[in-house]
């Protein structure tokens, strides 16, 4: 049986790459996102020799806050642009401004221009980097159709996050190896500009959203991003810890650079190396958590990772050897693979969609202060105690946060898997099948039980229709004009025609048996059916089908007006 279980397993692990696959809009911006981030790794190799060599240890870190600053002030400000419009128009923007900030500190570098004009340029492109993620997060949604596709596209991001943390560094350690930083920056701005190249021919139902608007309501709007994180605690959790995790990240920018050529002696291309370990692992880890997909404890999963951020860190400390090192951080790598998939899949989940941008710009607005924090913190830790206390501190941060986060964590999974089973219902409705996961997760999150007894009428012929019905289980009968119309069971939806037309109930529904629903009401029903061109498309053709079923008359014998 376990071996069974493997083979299920890996099944479902092929699936998830498979189902990327076949899908091409979702095929382009996993590319894009692979294309963006090893820009992103490289660039951050580079920028750190440039730093170690203007001012040390000290100069690293307070670089790496230089950069994150403005981009954790920043963020959440231009994150709402992606909740206007359609959000892979702000990834190509903001890869083409990478590109070109990439290729400015390429030019500076390679004629010896001043540091400080690189550090800028940094910025620039930094800021544009924390705004990828979140457009690209909250895109991915619009592009499944299910909890297991969204866990799939993350769980391939993860994998693509994973190169890219391997590939970046590698490609710049080579390149340190046998040119220079002018180089490792040009490269770095080409891949800038293919991210953006691939997104430009995505074609998918957008959910309708609101043109862009001006920077004083952006204000506010980002603003709003940060109530719904403080306002909902299961968001706060996920975020909170991704900060804990980032703030390790940060440190280990710094604590690469000086492990590599104080504490191992392996020189400038040793940061690359000892970054490119954190890759290796990365990609392994992703191919193994591949195989969560389908589980119901990616919580769970997002725990161990952020532990597996931290303690490796510590036992460095502990074991200052260049095996060990190598081992250690790549088991860091893992770890990132763990949240990529849980943590990521879990915002997607319980965020609501016209606010899926803002939360991750909050996000990753924390994300570039805790890095920019602790490369600074790791910076003075290093200064005033010596690399090895830096290690051992440093790394204990997450293994506590993780800890003390494990019980709501699981709860939160618990959620999770009820609003699959409620997803599941509302997608085996033809009409709804269409609908991206963001919408469904929108109906499911509004769904009302009712329970019907035997012989009850859910409504009758000629009642104000105010709601949406789904069976959970039980029978019915569909009676218009006192003759037995239809019959309906699991799984079947009733009640649309009303809603949809403006009119009343033109048949009875009488249940045969006691009937468990899922109600919706009108309001949220067709904002969410209407909003959409294929639902909308199936939702007329369903009204036809059952009009010229049944066709009631009113008392006169008129033609009909009224629906079920």
């Amino acid at each position: 049986m376990a071996q069974g279980g493997g083979r299920a397993r890996l099944a479902a692990a092929a699936a998830a790459f498979t189902s990327n696959a076949r899908n091409p809009d979702l095929r382009r911006a996993q590319l894009s996102f692979l294309g963006a981030w090893t820009a992103e790794w490289a660039f951050t190799v580079g920028l750190g020799i440039v730093a170690y060599r203007d001012g040390g240890a000290t100069a690293v870190g307070l670089v790496g806050l230089l950069r994150m600053v403005p981009s954790a002030v920043l963020t959440p400000l231009l994150s709402p642009l992606a909740d206007r419009g359609r959000r892979e128009r702000v990834l190509v923007l903001v890869s083409t401004v990478r590109g070109v900030a990439t290729a400015a500190a390429a030019v500076v570098v390679g004629v010896s221009g001043p540091p400080q004009v690189v550090y800028a340029l940094a910025v620039l492109s930094t800021v544009a980097a924390t705004l990828f993620r979140p457009a690209h997060s909250a895109l991915l949604p619009s592009l499944c159709h299910s909890g297991y596709e969204l866990a799939s596209a993350n769980v391939v991001r993860g994998l693509l996050d994973s190169v890219a943390t391997l590939a970046g560094p590698l490609l710049a350690a080579v390149l340190l190896q046998f040119t220079g930083v002018t180089v490792v920056f040009a490269v770095s701005a080409g891949a800038s500009l293919w991210a953006a190249a691939l997104l430009l021919r995505l074609r998918y139902d957008a959910p309708p959203r609101p043109s862009a608007t001006t920077g004083v309501h952006l204000v506010r709007e980002g603003v709003e991003g940060v109530r719904a994180v403080v306002g909902n605690g299961d968001l706060a959790l996920i975020v909170g810890l991704a900060a804990a995790q980032t703030f390790t990240r940060g440190a280990l920018t710094v604590l690469t650079v000086v492990v590599a050529i104080d504490l191992l002696g392996t020189g400038e291309p040793g940061v690359g190396t000892l970054t490119a370990a954190v890759g290796a692992g990365a990609v392994l880890g992703s191919l193994g958590a591949s195989m969560l997909v389908g589980t119901r404890r990616l919580g769970a999963w997002f725990a161990v990772g952020v532990v597996l951020w931290g303690l490796p860190v510590t036992l460095i400390g502990v074991f200052p050897q260049q095996a060990a090192a190598l081992v250690l951080l790549a088991c860091v790598g893992v770890g990132n693979a763990l949240i990529d998939v849980g943590g990521f899949t879990l915002l997607g989940r319980i965020t609501p969609d016209d606010v899926l941008a803002r939360v991750f710009g909050v996000l990753e607005s924390l994300v570039a202060l805790a890095m920019g924090v602790g490369a600074v913190v790791a910076a003075l830790v290093v200064e005033l105690t010596g690399v090895r206390t830096a290690l051992l501190t440093v790394g204990l941060l997450c293994p506590v946060a993780a800890a003390a986060s494990w019980r709501r964590l699981r709860r939160m999974d618990r959620s999770v898997g009820v609003r699959d089973r409620d997803i599941g219902l509302l997608q085996a409705v033809p009409m709804l099948h269409a609908l991206p996961l963001p919408a469904v997760e929108q109906l499911a999150r509004h769904l009302e039980p009712v329970t019907v007894p035997a012989g009850t009428a859910v409504f009758e012929q000629g009642d104000v229709g105010s709601s949406y019905y789904v069976i959970e289980s039980g029978e019915a009968d569909v009676i218009g004009d006192g003759h037995a119309v239809a019959a309906l069971g699991r799984g079947e939806g009733f009640g649309e025609i009303a809603l949809l037309r403006s009119v009343r109930r033109t048949a009875t529904v009488r249940a045969t048996s006691e009937l468990r629903l899922q109600t919706l009401g009108s309001d949220h029903f067709l904002a969410v059916v209407l909003g959409y061109t294929p639902s909308a498309r199936e939702a007329e053709t369903v009204v036809g089908t059952m009009l010229d079923r049944f066709s009631p008359h009113d008392g006169d014998g008129g033609p009909p007006r009224t629906s079920r």
